[in-house]
This record gives structure tokens, C-alpha cells and sequence, in this order.
């Protein structure tokens, strides 16, 4: 059930962070995020530690409720909206109704199931470089998991049975791995996999070099392809990323290549990686997937050489201080009237 906002509306703490004279107002979706950042939730006491943020209070609002939940007064004055981490908050079409509002603020990366709610002229910000670490790291996990066999051996350990390879068995080492994406989340994958002895190659929007090395555009997929050991994708979601790994691009690939998706689901055309996977050609490491939630009889829960895990690469503890960091210098940038770090458009 969504949260009302609590107490009177009556701008006491003062400052000018809304630009009419009263402080800047924030929904956030819980009060322990709201005290972590250093906000003082409406009516509360105006003293708070060293930490708190001058110039910004906030109300509770966790989108599960339209706004109608809100005290009227600070309905009308809520100009910032932080969205809730998990999931697709039930009310989220309902923004539009706020008639202050001018920023959305998301504690995701991803931003394509947020925009289409987002009110002309609103900015929209993400959490980018907050999941970076986590996202990187089950990628990593993915393709060491793959390639190494670990869902087979998980499996037999479920019937007790001990399967030894006749002969070696591929590992990671000196293969070469092609990652799609070279923004935060990519940048941080290429960085972990250079210690396993990988041949890494980046490919994104258009050609480049930067401090990691050369970049590929994306029109010299189809000739990196037919080289690549391993495909990671790291992609924004995206009218040009939408179904972009098609049964083109997977059949491309050689025989024993493996896929690893840490983007989002629709980046990967499903029915064509399952038919891959089914004649033994490919294998996977998933933790997005499209449709998701995967339904308990998808195919992809049960094929040989498919690794799946439910959507949770950013989400670890490493997150959620680098959220409250971030929310704190974005806070900070309104009152002041600076920049804002990773706005879309």
C-alpha cells in the first residue's frame, strides 16, 4: 500500500531549495532510504545530524498508491520523485499528476520501463554506475559458470552423481570474449575479465579508443563475430539494441560459443537462442530474460547448456551506498541549481 506523506506542510526548514522560498520536496519510496540520504521527512523535527541535506525535505510515496495518498498541500509542492528499486510500482502512470513535478529519479541503470510514464518535460535520471560492480560481476560469474560446466554439475549434484570429463574440458583462458557495450557496466566486465587471461574486444555505438583501449562500432559485428568465443551484452535497451542478437547474429557465432546477457531480455531474440541451444550449437548465461518473469515451464529453465538466474546482477550490498551517494550529490545539485549526473535524452 502506498505511504502518505506525513505531518503539516509548512516549508519550516527554510531555505530556498524550491525556488519559491521553501525546500526543496522529494517523495522517496521508504524512510530508511530518506534517512540514509540525510532528508527530513515533512513535519518531523527540523534538527537533524551533520549528515542532513539543507534545503530538501521529503514525504513518502512508494508509487504502490496514486498520489491522491499524498497531503494535498505537499502534492501540490512535490517537484522529485525517486522511484523504487524493485519491480513496476502499480501507480507509475499516474506521475503525470503531479503538477510540480520535474524530476524522476530512478535507483536502476535501466531506464526503458520508466520513460514511456515520464511527463514531457520532466528530466529523467538513473542510477548509473551505482549497479556497475554487481551487474560485472554475475556477468563474469555467467560466463565462468558456462563455460566451465557448473549448470551440468549442479544438476548431476541434485541425483548424486558423479560425471568426470573424459578428456579437457574448455576454460576461459585464452579465448577471446566480444563485450557489447562500452559504458559503465561494460567498461567494469572488461576490467574483471583482463585477469583471466581473456582476449577482450569492445564494440558499442561507434568506433573509438579510450584509457581501456580500442572500441569496435557495432557494423563491424558481423566480421568480430565468427572470432568471438563468448558474447557478453552489456546494451542499454533501446529502439536500435531491441532484438538486436537475432538468429542472424547467434548463427554467426562458431559451434561452442557462449551468449551471457546482463542488458535486458529483449535484447536477444528468445526463440532464436532457444533453437541455438537446442541442437547443443551455443550456450548461455542469463540473468535477464525475455519474457520475464520466466514462466516455470519456459524452456529455458531445463536446456542442457542454459544458465539462468532471476534478474539480480546489480542488486547487491555494494548497491545501495553508491544509490544514497548518488541521490545525496543529486539532491545537492537542485538546491544549488548545477549539473545532474545521468540524465537520459
Amino acid at each position: 500500500m502506498g505511504t502518505p506523506a506525513q505531518g503539516s506542510d509548512d516549508g519550516s526548514a527554510g531555505t530556498s531549495g524550491g525556488g519559491d522560498g521553501r525546500p526543496l520536496l522529494v517523495s522517496f519510496p521508504d524512510g530508511a532510504l530518506a534517512a540514509e540520504v540525510g532528508v527530513r521527512l515533512v513535519g518531523a523535527d527540523a534538527s537533524g545530524g551533520d549528515d542532513a541535506l539543507p534545503g530538501v525535505e521529503a514525504v513518502l510515496w512508494d508509487l504502490e498508491e496514486p498520489p491522491s495518498t499524498i497531503n494535498p498541500a505537499a502534492r501540490e509542492r512535490l517537484s522529485t520523485v525517486v522511484l523504487p528499486y524493485h519491480g513496476q510500482p502499480a501507480a507509475i502512470g499516474s506521475l503525470g499528476d503531479l503538477p510540480s513535478l520535474r524530476v524522476v529519479q530512478t535507483q536502476t541503470t535501466g531506464y526503458d520501463a520508466v520513460a514511456p510514464h515520464v511527463p514531457d518535460g520532466v528530466r529523467l535520471l538513473t542510477a548509473a554506475g551505482a549497479h556497475d560492480a554487481g551487474t560485472a560481476e554475475i556477468a563474469v560469474a555467467l560466463l565462468l559458470g558456462v563455460v566451465r560446466r557448473l549448470d551440468e554439475a549442479v544438476r548431476d549434484a541434485a541425483e548424486g552423481r558423479w560425471r568426470a570429463p573424459d578428456g579437457l574440458r574448455q576454460g576461459l583462458a585464452g579465448r577471446r570474449v566480444l563485450v557489447l557495450g562500452a559504458g559503465g557496466i561494460g567498461d567494469a566486465v572488461v576490467r574483471r575479465l583482463v585477469p583471466f587471461e581473456v582476449d577482450v574486444v569492445r564494440v558499442a555505438t561507434r568506433a573509438r579508443t579510450d584509457d581501456l583501449g580500442p572500441v569496435h562500432a557495432f557494423d563491424e559485428l558481423p566480421d568480430l563475430l565468427p572470432g568471438a568465443d563468448a558474447l557478453v551484452l552489456a546494451v542499454p535497451l533501446t529502439d536500435a539494441t531491441r532484438g538486436m542478437v537475432d538468429a542472424e547474429v547467434l548463427a554467426a557465432l562458431p559451434d561452442g560459443a557462449v551468449v551471457v546477457n546482463v542488458a535486458r531480455g529483449p535484447v536477444v531474440d528468445t526463440d532464436a537462442l532457444v533453437a541455438e541451444l537446442r541442437a547443443g550449437r551455443l550456450r548461455a548465461g542469463l540473468d535477464v530474460t525475455d519474457p520475464e518473469p520466466l514462466p516455470a515451464d519456459h524452456p529455458l529453465w531445463s536446456l542442457d547448456g542454459a544458465l539462468v538466474t532471476p534478474h539480480v546482477g546489480g542488486a547487491t550490498d555494494a548497491m545501495r551506498p553508491r544509490v544514497v551517494a548518488l541521490l545525496r550529490r543529486q539532491l545537492r545539485a537542485l538546491v544549488a541549481g548545477d549539473d545532474l549526473e545521468n540524465e537520459v535524452g
